[in-house]
């Protein structure tokens, strides 16, 4: 599997970011993702906390 470019506390941190700003497109541009990353990682994170991201991470490496 191809390792991805930014850490599971980056996708946390823009995730919380979407949630506090209401557009995605200024989170994505602030971060430097694309769109689709962003709703793949809202996908794959969805309703988990940060330190369940980090194990969702370990398991998959």
């Amino acid at each position: 599997m191809k390792k991805s470019k930014f850490t599971d506390e980056q996708s946390a941190y823009a995730l919380k970011q979407a949630e506090l700003v209401t557009r995605v497109a200024e989170v994505c541009r602030k971060i430097g993702i694309s769109d689709a990353t962003f709703y793949n990682w809202r996908t794959k994170y969805r309703g988990l906390s940060p330190s369940a991201q980090q194990d969702t991470s370990d398991a998959s490496s």
